[in-house]
């Protein structure tokens, strides 16, 4: 059975929230070792330039983000991040097994509300799986305030 071709385009204009999961809904994303890699795998791409990040959760059996792709298609976005991913946990934490499940669920941000209702869904997942009382207690989470983000899409800016 193959996986449906995603359009072979993905402009700077288009912001996604997109959600991954671990391989058999394992919790590998559980150990703080585990997580910051995960973060520290978006931050290298980001930097250069491949997509911009707007906000993301890791959670402990899959991570979700919002993100805009910068000349390249939101599915190679995705390989960067989880192909990265899967090789620097088996090269640096020793962590030989599947990471992820195939593919990934994807939904394109239409306007600066359902921007709004995305960022509010990522910051309080965690509150709501009860890890935390509240977002920015969350250490693998952009609402903790730890992490460098990009700044809110200009036509996704709510209109004054």
């Amino acid at each position: 059975m193959s996986i449906p071709k995603r359009a072979p385009f993905a402009r700077f204009e288009q912001t996604y929230f997109v959600t991954t999961k671990c391989f058999g809904g394992q919790h590998l994303l559980q150990s703080e070792p585990c997580a910051l890699l995960l973060i520290d795998t978006m931050y290298p791409y980001r930097k250069q330039g491949k997509y911009a990040l707007h906000s993301f959760v890791v959670m402990p059996d899959h991570m979700h983000a919002i993100l805009s792709p910068v000349e390249i298609t939101l599915e190679r976005t995705m390989q960067l991040i989880k192909g990265g991913y899967s090789y620097r946990l088996s090269k640096e934490l020793r962590v030989h097994r599947e990471a992820w499940q195939r593919g990934y669920s994807d939904h394109r941000v239409r306007d600066s509300s359902d921007y709004g209702i995305h960022l509010s869904y990522i910051a309080n997942n965690p509150v709501k799986r009860g890890l935390c009382s509240s977002p920015e207690l969350f250490p693998y989470s952009s609402a903790s305030g730890k992490f460098e983000l990009d700044p809110v899409p200009q036509w996704l800016k709510p209109e004054v």
